[in-house]
């Protein structure tokens, strides 16, 4: 079988968006390569990346060239790359002013791919992210150590494999501050893999928002395969629109920009003395939230990094303070 390997030319901060976009179109794979990843690496060892292809920096350009690759059936190729091309120029619309995409630029070749499918599995390991969390390919069987919680996603994901920095940061974050019997939110939540992540280790129930209908699909799915439907709420929205819905501990990784838009409505389902963390803060925005959330009262109490990416931890004021 041959296949189109359909590639477009984006950013770090584009990456994920755009390969969110294209598994609307492929069950086949879809490949990210990163400069800004290798770096990460060689700076800092306790990235995690379970594999690297010894080719990335030659086939990228730029460091601020990101390659995002799809892989299409021949046969249905030419439509799907007219619908991809309609998407990435609505992404564009979305997005201008808020994250920067890059040029966008598309390129294709055919090629043999009769084994691509098993190949692009065998790249996939369970990743271990902190004590106890271990994100696994649900193709993949894996026998749990005692306290382990398992993340089982599929192969057609939205955002948020545990894989980049951002998401495996928030994942540690949640084990440190997460209690049992907490009611979790998660604003933007991709595969919801934090939603689901928290429900096994101890929330009582978690509401899940995100504006892209294919993250809702995927993060509703994924917490069923995970046995955690009837614990999760899955929702397209902004943000959560009942105002009765609080929670001790929410989580919010999106895009710094975005996290300063909406810095008034965030907190806002959050409960006196819960917990707020945020990430996919890029270096050069960080005191840019720093700042949008002290400002409505909110205390940092932690700061991580991973590579290029930051996370933050705020306290909202409890009732005593």
């Amino acid at each position: 079988m041959k296949f189109i390997e359909f590639t477009v030319h984006t950013t770090t901060e584009g990456s994920e968006l755009v390969a969110d976009l294209l598994w609307n179109y492929t069950s086949y794979g879809v490949a990210v390569r990163d400069a800004a990843d290798i770096i990460a690496l060689q700076r800092d060892k306790s990235t995690y990346w379970d594999y690297m292809d010894e080719d990335v920096e030659k086939s990228v350009s730029a460091p601020q060239d990101v390659l995002v690759k799809c892989f299409l059936p021949v046969d249905t190729a030419a439509e799907d790359i007219r619908g991809i091309e309609q998407d990435l120029a609505q992404l564009r619309a979305r997005s201008e002013g808020f994250i920067p995409l890059g040029t966008l630029e598309t390129s294709r070749r055919e090629i043999e791919g009769d084994d691509w499918l098993n190949v692009w599995k065998e790249h996939f390991r369970p990743l271990h992210i902190g004590g106890r969390v271990v994100v696994c390919p649900e193709w993949i069987a894996y026998d749990p150590a005692p306290g382990e919680v398992i993340i089982k996603l599929d192969s057609n994901m939205a955002f948020g494999t545990g894989e980049h920095e951002t998401t495996a940061m928030c994942l540690e974050l949640l084990q440190k501050y997460l209690r049992e019997g907490d009611t979790l939110i998660d604003v933007g939540c991709g595969s919801g893999i934090l939603g689901i992540a928290g429900v096994k280790l101890g929330a009582k129930f978690a509401y899940l928002t995100d504006i892209d209908y294919v993250a809702v699909q995927s993060a509703a799915h994924n917490a069923e395969n995970n046995g955690v439907a009837d614990r999760v709420r899955v929702a397209r929205s902004d943000l959560l629109e009942d105002a009765s819905v609080c929670g001790e501990i929410m989580t919010a990784n999106i895009t710094a920009d975005i996290l300063c838009r909406l810095c008034d409505s965030i907190p806002k389902n959050l409960k006196a003395g819960g917990t707020l963390i945020l990430s996919g803060i890029i270096g050069s925005k960080l005191a840019l939230v720093r700042e949008a959330y002290t400002a409505i009262g909110l205390t940092e109490i932690e700061a991580c990094r991973r590579g290029e990416w930051y996370a933050l931890v705020f306290r909202k004021k409890g009732e005593k303070d």
